[in-house]
């Protein structure tokens, strides 16, 4: 391998150290900010670093053919160290800025959705309900106002034909039940014109 592939892989490992740095500050700034269950931190940790190593390794093929040689783990220290001596900082705040951003933006549109969708259909919904007791109210009004005084026509109309209808003794049974259902309509139409 010549010096060139060397400084090429030493500059990639280096590379490398310094995003498995920017990975993990900004995973343990979500995790914390999030609250994340202990049991699913422990298994997101193994996922990071399973998915680090494969990440080095994968670099480090396109670099140099998989080559592991000690100039490796000296660029991935050194990224990794200068990465959180100089950038970690840095990267904790812009991470916990753009969760305040994506926070509010979450918030902005839970807001237009309750403005313009769940509201109108709410708008909606009682006025559906007031204009429905209003003809409710409009229909008992003029069921007072016409029934009572047909009631009283159609019964004074028709008293004296009831007064001499007579019933054969056969029918007796007819009768009752006539008069079961006279008296049911009675305190219906009652009940209807008092309310």
């Amino acid at each position: 391998m010549n010096l060139e592939t060397q400084w090429m892989t030493l500059l990639w490992m280096f590379a490398s150290g310094g995003i498995m740095g920017i990975v993990f500050d900004s995973y343990r700034v979500v995790s914390g900010q999030f609250r994340f269950p202990r049991w699913s931190v422990h298994a997101l940790d193994l996922v990071y670093w399973a998915a680090a190593a494969l990440f080095v390794f994968r670099v480090l093929y396109h670099s140099n053919h998989g080559e592991l040689r000690f100039y490796v783990f000296l660029g991935l220290f050194l990224g990794i160290w200068i990465y959180f001596l100089l950038l970690s900082v840095l990267t904790e705040r812009f991470v916990l800025m753009l969760i305040w951003i994506t926070n509010q933006i979450y918030r902005f549109i839970v807001r237009i959705i309750q403005l313009f969708i769940i509201a109108p259909f709410r708008w909606l919904f009682k006025g559906a309900k007031l204009l429905l007791g209003f003809v409710w109210i409009v229909l008992l009004f003029l069921g007072r106002i016409t029934l009572l005084p047909l009631w009283k026509l159609i019964s004074w109309v028709f008293r004296p034909i009831w007064k001499r209808l007579r019933i054969p003794e056969g029918l007796s049974k007819f009768k009752s039940w006539l008069d079961i259902w006279k008296n049911r309509i009675v305190r219906l139409l009652r009940w209807f014109i008092k309310e």
